[in-house]
């Protein structure tokens, strides 16, 4: 079992989505060709996101990597991105089993309804795998503690999925039916609902009510994110001091960027709306839901690539990159450089986004304090992350999961995440205390969930 699901995980997702995307739309009734064409359309988009960050990763990180030498920025983890964090997290025994274990976890919560969310969002069971890896690794390469911590931040993940739902669809144009199930994403709602709710207490501030076509309007072309990315990639490779005709191209190729991410992204609508719409039929009209299951209404658990092409994230981001760097340098107690990962800061905003209505000034506050608290969880867990790291590369002899010599091993992508955070801390400072505290709170979670899932139906029925 352990080699099937390891082959269809390295597969990758621009193959295994479209495959997993047929076969659910023919088990929903859908027609063949409608059913391939939806996979299909969901595998080109995984292809064209690929493309877009390999464009950021290749031609961004030597720049990058010329400036923090050039201003003696070296610190001491090492950033790895998200390629050896999903290595780590696959390449063990935890990882191996994690998506038909979440799986049946998933069944079991939508049968007892303390989820609404079906989570077919597979590629990114790594980052429940990760959590789960890392306390694989400090409790003594402990099956039980590594599955206990991935299986918690599952269930979590998904309960946030079903509070979110509602927000994310009112917010996003095309998404009814649809929530987010990914860990790294959803640990920044907190943020956004608690900044954001403060900020509406300052005086005069809901005056800096920006969007981002409000943003254009002000300064014009200046506030297109295409002109925003040239200026920030043309900027990136003046301060790597290279020659004008690599800014003018590090420039060109980062507008690129901004432009192409909101045309990739309408392909993953186009695949996945007539199956979700589809899925949703067939729950109203089954007997075998209604009657001996009761469920009434599901979601279907996407990938957050859906809507990371939206006007406002893409400017936060660019607006970011440079700022989050610098922070780095100067924060004390950080010793984490986010280099490879800054292509991962689209993701942030994902759920921050239907909280502060789009606005550029309460997004970017938001995703900058929580970037900020995501470089000190980073610092805090590499340890842990190096540990893992260093076993996969010996066991396996991925390149990916190798470290350079004396650094720490880091990624910005879910190593920065409140869930993850909180979780490792648990297991490694209070481990059978933290056990009784996270088995506590996560039952407290489904018990919350299945209170507000019944008071809806009951609703929906008046």
């Amino acid at each position: 079992m352990e080699q099937v699901f390891s082959y269809i995980i390295n597969l990758g997702a621009s193959v295994m989505m479209p495959i997993l995307f047929t076969i659910i739309g023919l088990c929903i009734g859908m027609k063949f060709g409608k059913a391939l064409k939806s996979g299909l359309y969901v595998g080109v988009g995984f292809v064209g996101l690929g493309i877009v960050t390999a464009l950021l990763t290749n031609n961004f990180g030597g720049p990058l990597s010329e400036i923090s030498r050039l201003y003696d920025l070296q610190l001491g983890v090492f950033d790895m991105g998200w390629p050896a964090a999903a290595a780590v997290a696959y390449n063990t025994a935890v990882g191996a089993l994690i998506i038909p274990i979440c799986l049946g976890v998933n069944f079991l919560m939508l049968i007892t309804k303390t989820t609404r969310t079906v989570n077919i969002d597979l590629w990114n069971y790594w980052h429940f795998a990760f959590i789960g890896a890392v306390a694989y690794f400090v409790m003594g390469e402990s099956l039980a503690w590594g599955y206990f911590a991935a299986i918690v931040c599952y269930i979590n993940t998904l309960v946030m999925a079903d509070r979110t739902a509602s927000r994310f669809q009112g917010y996003y144009e095309g998404m009814e039916g649809i929530s987010i199930p990914q860990p790294f994403v959803q640990s920044f709602t907190p943020f956004a609902m608690l900044i954001n709710k403060v900020l509406d207490l300052i005086p005069g501030f809901s005056k800096l009510d920006i969007d981002a076509e409000g943003l254009k309007k002000k300064f014009g072309v200046l506030g297109e994110p295409l002109v925003l990315g040239v200026i920030v990639g043309a900027l990136i490779g003046a301060l790597a001091q290279l020659d004008v005709k690599r800014i003018l191209f590090l420039g060109v190729t980062m507008g690129a960027v901004m432009e192409l991410i909101p045309r990739i992204t309408r392909l993953f609508i186009d695949g996945l709306m007539p199956i979700s719409e589809k899925t949703q039929q067939v729950v109203t009209n089954s007997k075998l839901f209604n009657t001996k299951f009761k469920i009434k209404k599901i979601y279907i658990g996407m990938s957050p690539a859906l809507v990371i092409g939206h006007p406002t994230t893409l400017v936060v981001s660019l607006l970011l990159i440079p700022v989050t760097l610098g922070i780095a340098v100067v924060l004390p107690g950080n010793e984490f450089l986010p280099l490879a990962s800054l292509a991962g800061l689209f993701y942030v905003f994902v759920m921050v986004l239907p909280y502060t209505k789009g606005n550029v000034v309460k997004t970017f506050i938001v995703g900058l304090i929580a970037l900020v608290v995501g470089l000190y969880f980073v610092t805090d867990m590499a340890p842990a992350f190096t540990q893992a790291a260093h076993a996969v590369f010996e066991q396996t002899g991925d390149t990916s999961a190798k470290i350079p010599e004396g650094f720490e091993a880091g990624a910005l992508d879910f190593a920065s995440s409140l869930f993850g955070w909180a979780i490792y801390k648990c297991v490694n400072n209070l481990q059978w205390v933290g056990m009784a505290l996270l088995t506590a709170f996560t039952l407290g979670m489904m018990y919350y969930n299945r209170l507000c899932i019944v008071a809806e139906e009951v609703r929906s029925n008046l």
